[in-house]
């Protein structure tokens, strides 16, 4: 990784995910469990929120400031397409310190996350770079 550098994924959200995610969080707000007047479930803003961590477990990110800001609705059925970009790399010794931004897309490419994190990676991972 190189400061500037955008790594990328994407996922459709299904209703089985919601339905799976407000078991596993005890986040059961009506909001997730009931269609709304267009028979859509609303995606957890942090099951939104796992694009960004997924892109950041892939390189064995480990965080130490997370901040999100959920800027329109996800539903079942939506994909989202989340850029990470790295902003900083501070090389050390045993570890290296990690700043990124991230933006998250829907299918109409409207925002609908961004967000920004702070961490380390342990140097043991091949694609530091200076």
């Amino acid at each position: 990784m190189q400061i500037g550098e955008t790594l990328s994924w994407e996922r459709t959200f299904t209703e089985e995910d919601i339905r799976l995610f407000a078991r596993f969080s005890g986040d059961e707000g009506e909001h997730h469990l009931e269609p709304d007047e267009k028979g859509r479930l609303m995606v957890h803003g942090l099951l939104t929120a796992t694009l960004p961590t997924k892109i950041g477990g892939d390189m064995n990110f480990i965080a130490r400031e997370l901040n999100f800001q959920f800027l329109r609705p996800v539903f079942a059925g939506d994909t989202i397409r989340c850029e990470v970009t790295f902003t900083e790399l501070v090389l050390g010794e045993q570890y290296s310190q990690v700043k990124s931004h991230w933006r998250c897309l829907n299918q109409h490419g409207k925002d609908v996350m961004t967000g920004q994190a702070s961490g380390v990676i342990l140097n043991t991972n091949s694609r530091l770079r200076a």
